[in-house]
């Protein structure tokens, strides 16, 4: 076999080969693990602060397993975690930090081929751009989703119930204790939102784009196939290093396609537009949102499942799991893709099966018969906006109404309950500087909870709109993603409560109905808000974050730097 990358490390007769040998052989490696096997680096996100992603400890260790099986050396390290429940302002204002961790550990390391463990929603992206910009042969697998939430006899789904059961408390229809009650019932086993929230749509989009295994998206965190397919997972990673199976063979524009129309059909998270546009960026394929308009707009959404749908990802892998639905898209997909089983993705959905028509849809039976993301553009987002229609009330996809602003996060939690607000069912709701630069990092807070005094009515859509993302388990008819954001200068910044807003999902349209001449006075008295921090990371990441419409990576991280073996370290 071809000397590796490891080789420059390892392979060594001198000072330097001493040094790199002798320091591993501390772990009690024999001498054979340094004789130009594969050496595999297993890219591990565990962390007791990640809680999708702590059962990883356990999965490493079939990993592992699968790699000495194949002849190669595993070793494994760990990278700065992205856990989406606790980490503030937003986990998504790290995901460029976590890429980088996972992009230096990579290049700076004796790594021939690369595992990826992934599982909470920024893990998932973060992990492939950070690879993608190494371009060694690399497989990801994902830790899965935890086991359906049950609660008072009814299944509920991490998320989607919070908000929906959130909503309730506000509106007096349940009592604060039946509340609590089922925080105790939701997350119920180890693994990652149950529902087709980022974490599952990244891991469909992870299978879909081909860089796992077939039928990694759906199984259940402790379902023992989980530790099955970890093991075939590090056997595969060898195979890879053997073949010289690089990322950017798996990633083309015929995968990222691929990708989309497959988020169409299972009504995925809208952050799967920010994510695979960066993963783009970094394997240097030319990614639009134009690409997720064309692409997506006539793919069924096929999925009944939360939070557009009914079942949770444990029915889904019951049903058959991703490559059943993909086989029922099949005509949609460029089956000749490379996946990095060795096999294109024609041949890995070749024997799929769907057993449940009421999970994954039939085509003429449809959940939506429109199911990808809508783009949106006009005076209010001439960077473009996005609408995920399945997720939406119907009634609402073409409305005209007068706004009600909100200059920030602090404003909206102010005054959103104040009975005194000027506000009705027709109302459109506007939050700015919630963006990449305005939050930072443009948080998930852009599925504004409904003022108490409509809920209480019995109102539970309104239209909202902002330069925020939202959680892929929220739903609504929520415009997000409004570029330039505010705190760029971008139009969003310029609209004041009664201003005319018209939405037109299905033109493609959204307008700010004020004319220019208003619009420039507006602009000329306007200032950029202050930073919340001056200095340290969140002033590295305000001062060179790109706009949603390019992925909201660092301008200074685009592209593939490859993984050239640095010089000696000593």
């Amino acid at each position: 076999m071809r000397k590796l990358r490891s080789h420059a490390w390892f392979g060594g007769l001198d000072k330097d080969g001493f040094i790199h040998r002798s320091w591993m052989k501390n772990q009690g490696h024999p001498d054979e693990m340094f004789d130009g096997r594969p050496v595999i680096g297993i890219c591990n996100t565990a962390s007791d602060l990640t809680p999708c992603n702590t059962h990883f400890r356990g999965l490493v260790e079939h990993v592992k397993r699968g790699v000495y099986e194949a002849g190669g050396f595993p070793v494994e390290f760990p990278v700065f975690s992205c856990g989406e429940s606790n980490l503030r302002p937003t986990a998504m204002l790290f995901r460029n930090l976590a890429s980088m961790d996972v992009e230096e550990a990579i290049r700076g390391n004796p790594i021939d081929g690369v595992v990826l463990l992934a599982g909470c929603d920024k893990t998932t992206p973060a992990l492939l751009m950070g690879a993608a910009s190494c371009d060694l042969p690399t497989i990801l697998l994902s830790g899965g989703p935890m086991l359906n939430g049950h609660y008072r006899g009814r299944t509920i789904g991490s998320g989607t119930d919070v908000w929906k059961l959130s909503e309730d408390v506000r509106a007096g229809v349940i009592t604060l204790g039946e509340f609590m009650a089922a925080e105790n019932a939701m997350s119920r086993s180890p693994g990652h939102c149950m529902t087709m929230g980022t974490a599952s749509t990244m891991a469909s989009m992870a299978e879909a784009l081909g860089v796992t295994l077939s039928e990694n998206a759906a199984y259940p965190a402790v379902d023992a196939r989980r530790a099955r397919l970890a093991h075939l997972t590090g056997r595969r990673a060898v195979q890879m290093v053997v073949d010289d199976l690089r990322l950017s063979k798996i990633l083309t524009p015929a995968a990222f396609a691929n990708a989309i129309r497959v988020n169409g059909a299972i009504g995925g998270s809208t952050n799967a537009v920010v994510h695979l546009l960066a993963i783009a960026g970094r394997i240097g394929v030319d990614l639009t949102l134009e690409d997720w308009d064309r692409l997506g707009r006539d793919v069924p959404c096929l999925l009944d499942l939360m939070p557009s749908g009914r079942f949770l990802m444990e029915d889904f892998c019951y049903a058959g799991g991703l490559p059943a639905l993909m086989s029922r898209i099949a005509d949609l997909l460029d089956l000749d893709a490379l996946t990095v089983s060795g096999q294109t993705v024609g041949q890995n959905i070749a024997a799929a099966q769907v057993f449940d028509d009421e999970v994954i849809r039939p085509r003429d039976r449809p959940l939506a018969a429109q199911g990808g993301i809508a783009v949106l553009r006009g005076n209010l987002a001439p960077g473009g906006a996005i609408i995920k229609p399945s997720a939406a009330t119907p009634e609402l996809m073409q409305h005209r109404g007068r706004a009600v602003v909100f200059e920030d996060i602090d404003d909206y939690k102010r005054r959103v309950d104040d009975p005194a607000l000027a506000i009705d069912p027709s109302s459109v709701m506007v939050l700015k500087n919630c963006g990449p630069k305005g939050y930072p990092g443009m948080a998930e807070v852009g599925n504004m909870a409904l003022p108490k005094k409509l809920l209480q009515q019995g109102i539970r859509d309104m239209v909202r709109i902002s330069d925020a993302r939202m959680s892929g388990t929220a739903f609504g008819t929520v415009v997000l993603h409004t570029a330039p954001e505010a705190a760029a200068g971008g139009p969003i910044a310029l609209v004041r409560d009664g201003d005319l807003i018209e939405l037109d999902v299905a033109g493609r349209r959204l307008h700010l109905a004020v004319d220019e001449a208003e619009l420039t006075r507006r602009r000329a008295a306007w200032a950029a808000p202050e930073p919340a921090m001056g200095s340290g990371y969140q002033k590295l990441y305000v001062d060179h974050v790109l706009q949603a419409d390019r992925g909201a990576d660092l301008d200074f991280l685009v592209g593939c730097r490859g993984a050239a073996v640095p010089r000696e370290s000593h």
